[in-house]
């Protein structure tokens, strides 16, 4: 009888709560005319009490000093935004105005609209005010809200704030960035309060991760001014989510937010202290996010190819051993491998067994990758790697004892923790793989060394012949001193790289007489080979075939240039031999081949992977650009001229067509067209310099054709009536850029960075070379670091 009474009485309770009017005045701070500008000390419009500020605050992590209009608590001294308008970033000198016509507006310098509220119609506001509640309203002549933050909601819900059906928060894209990301907290119209994962861009709802459970109309989620958060169905609690007494609104300051890493926190932090330097998490849903287990295959809180582990209450991502993280500055965005993917084919590393590795992780699972079912039972540890290793398409095998689980690309929801009795066993290439060499040359090398012992032993016999070899010896002397003394200043600078040089008779037998191509190009052709000195190492030896004077060029330039520049992407010069009429390169064999094999071939390359190649390719040519001693223009950027390491990292070749520009120059006068038809620049056909924006515009075309899989050059031979060029551009144009990655999910799930890539390709191939980017500015672009604004539309020329 008593709790029923005191059930009574809660519910009274409840329901004169919910009648109370708000204590917080409409103060009209505001009138018409009001503005800030990003270019004051404090760019802000203050609540009565202090607590609260709108204005203009910085974004992270930025070097072109833009700004986003937003929300904080103005008193403590670690920034904590609460409520941000989702626009473009605004350049520094934007300004923010109450207008005249009774407008919110932010504008650019240069006076545009970047965003405005309320948006269409409706009534005009009088006047605005920034509230003790941190809720800033535009009011009417009768001091009503027509427009307020707390019903545009974001990621936050503050005191005082109310979330009705069919609203929801979203959580941001990682710590640093304010896009949206792949968690959502839902109202849903039947009641449930439900924790989501969103597929971006579409913002298409998947698995729920979490609920309340509260299938009542009528439904809130409420946020009072004590600091407790329930679910309410307009007469009484029907969910509780704060159970504990989280202090006063005079002591404390309170807020709850759905955090990019997906879990749903309530904080608060003691006034008297300022917060100290961090909130204090009075409830989080779930209590661990790495411990949920979805209905269906996601990214989960860590992104794919991840292990979640949860850690001081929140998730810890991981990474395998031989994997790394997409982004990391976002380690919650996934993981990447970093060696091809299995592939099945007759010589991928997967199939030569003795080139695979297990990485075994204990209480490690990912639970929703399954291709084959349980694998019977009574299976032991060591037949479960024998299994995985049998089949070229097994990832991950995981086992518990006694059954066995196979896994595929990509993994989904992994997590470690000590409940979980399972081991992961994560197939992987060995670290250092050795490749096999030729054993015909070593028999070769063999047969010659022994023929070279008896021909030793017959001079040995004769002291006339002796006599001879000594003279012959003291005039090969003579003239390898004399032609050294004659090539001292055009191999100076190759003296300088320590890199080595070859006999021609080494560098014949190393590739068994030239007989294995790799490929073929202007000015010579390409074999494959192995060297006498490093047996189990294969190198690529590049034969110029023309050396008068342009072969000549080609190759001083090349031994010059590419023996002084030392980058991960950038192909190892590790020899030559200039003899006789015989000039030779000796470079670092590339195991995968050229990126247009890659690109143009059958099967289409996994998405990650080409985004990864394309961020290596523009490091690259911004180290020739800007980090070389000697700035290198490349002229021939191409797929073809980008080749790809075992672990399929790009690295740019050929430096043959190279120009070369010393520290004071930034042009050089054009004396005849550089390159490949397709990839050059409208400056090559007109009278203008040759700088550094040649590469950038051919770089432009590469990473079309990498977002796309198409060849520029076979696409305007096809029977298109368009320039690849201006096929993407007009996808562009119409938001149709699903079009350009068709039958590739992971590009389509994908959509933002997808449209990043292809803004940044078309300010690459703009016809006026000044409005192309810096290959740092391309590189911070591609990468996310700085923000890429509206391309104008390429010239005609591409279609040309």
């Amino acid at each position: 009888m008593a709790s029923s009474n005191l059930r009574i009485l809660q519910a009274l309770f409840v329901s004169l709560l919910l009648f109370i009017p708000k204590v917080f005045s409409f103060d009209c701070s505001q009138p018409k005319g009001s503005s800030l500008s990003s270019l004051e000390a404090n760019p802000s419009w203050l609540s009565p009490n202090e607590e609260f500020a709108i204005g203009f605050q910085k974004l992270p992590n930025d070097n072109e000093n833009r700004f986003f209009l937003a929300i904080w608590f103005n008193k403590i001294p670690e920034t904590t935004i609460v409520w941000f308008a989702h626009t473009e970033p605004a350049p520094q000198g934007s300004t923010l105005k109450l207008t005249d016509e009774g407008k919110l507006v932010l504008y650019d310098p240069q006076g545009n609209s970047l965003w405005e509220r309320p948006s269409t119609g409706g009534a005009k506001s009088m006047c605005a005010s920034m509230n003790d509640s941190g809720n800033f309203m535009l009011l009417d002549g009768d001091n009503n809200p027509i427009w307020e933050t707390f019903n545009e909601t974001t990621d936050t819900i503050l005191p005082g704030q109310t979330l009705n059906m069919g609203s929801n928060l979203t959580a941001r894209y990682s710590r640093e960035s304010y896009d949206d990301g792949r968690f959502q907290l839902h109202l849903q119209p039947d009641g449930n309060l439900v924790l989501y994962t969103v597929t971006m861009p579409t913002g298409a709802v998947r698995g729920a991760y979490w609920a309340t459970g509260t299938m009542t109309g009528n439904s809130k989620l409420v946020f009072n001014e004590n600091g407790y958060m329930y679910v309410t169905d307009g007469t009484r609690w029907v969910y509780n989510l704060t159970k504990n007494d989280t202090g006063s609104s005079q002591d404390f300051y309170h807020m709850a937010r759905i955090d990019y890493d997906g879990v749903f926190r309530q904080y608060h932090c003691p006034k008297s202290k300022n917060c100290g330097l961090k909130w204090s998490v009075v409830k989080r849903f779930p209590e661990d996010i790495c411990s949920v287990i979805l209905t269906e295959v996601g990214s989960g809180a860590c992104g794919y190819n991840s292990i979640c582990v949860e850690t001081n209450g929140e998730p810890a991502c991981l990474c395998p051993e031989n994997y790394s993280y997409l982004n990391e500055f976002a380690k919650n965005q996934g993981c990447r491998p970093n060696f091809e993917l299995p592939s099945c084919r007759l010589n991928g590393w997967e199939s030569n067994l003795e080139l695979v590795e297990f990485v075994e992780y204990s209480n490690t699972d990912w639970p929703l990758d399954d291709y084959d079912l349980q694998i019977g039972s009574g299976v032991d540890l060591q037949t479960c790697k024998q299994l995985c290793l049998d089949d070229c398409f097994c990832t991950v095998a995981i086992h518990n004892g006694n059954s066995c689980w196979k896994k595929k690309y990509p993994l989904s929801n992994g997590r470690r923790e000590p409940n979980v009795n399972r081991t992961a066993l994560v197939k992987v290439p060995k670290v250092n793989v050795t490749e096999l060499y030729l054993v015909s040359q070593r028999q070769n090398n063999k047969d010659q060394s022994t023929t070279v012992l008896i021909v030793s032993i017959l001079l040995g016999s004769s002291v006339f012949i002796n006599i001879v070899m000594t003279l012959a010896i003291c005039i090969a002397i003579y003239f390898s001193y004399h032609n050294k003394l004659l090539n001292i200043s055009s191999v100076s600078s190759v003296a300088s790289t320590n890199i080595r040089s070859y006999a021609y008779k080494e560098l014949e037998q190393a590739t068994g007489g030239f007989k294995q191509i790799l490929g073929k190009g202007a000015f010579g052709t390409v074999y494959k080979g192995v060297l006498a000195s490093h047996p189990k190492r294969f190198v690529a030896i590049k034969k110029l075939e023309k050396f008068e004077q342009e072969g000549e060029k080609e190759f001083k330039t090349e031994v010059s240039v590419i023996g002084q520049t030392h980058h991960k992407n950038l192909v190892r010069l590790l020899g030559y031999c200039d003899e006789g009429e015989h000039r030779l390169l000796v470079y670092e064999y590339m195991t995968n081949g050229s990126l247009a094999s890659l690109l143009f071939g059958i099967t289409r390359p996994d998405w990650n992977q080409r985004v990864q190649i394309a961020f290596g390719i523009a490091r690259g040519l911004m180290y020739l650009h800007e980090e070389c001693s000697t700035q290198i223009i490349h002229c021939d950027i191409k797929p073809q001229n980008i080749l790809l390491d075992e672990f399929y990292t790009p690295r740019i070749s050929d430096f043959g067509l190279a120009k070369l520009l010393v520290a004071e120059q930034t042009r050089v006068a054009r004396t005849n067209i550089r390159g490949t038809v397709g990839y050059f620049a409208p400056e090559w056909f007109s009278r203008a310099s040759i700088t550094v924006k040649v590469d950038v515009y051919s770089f432009g075309v590469l990473l079309l054709e990498m977002i796309c899989c198409k060849s520029s050059v076979a696409f305007g031979m096809g029977d298109q009536e368009e320039a690849l060029m201006d096929w993407v551009y007009a996808c562009y144009c119409k938001k149709k850029l699903d079009k350009l990655v068709e039958n590739d999910e992971d590009a389509r799930n994908d959509m933002k960075k997808l449209e990043r890539l292809v803004m940044v390709a078309i300010w690459c191939i703009q016809e006026d070379a000044s409005l192309r980017p810096s290959m740092k500015k391309v590189t911070q672009m591609l990468e996310g670091v700085v923000d890429v604004s509206v391309p104008p539309r390429p010239s005609i020329y591409c279609s040309t």
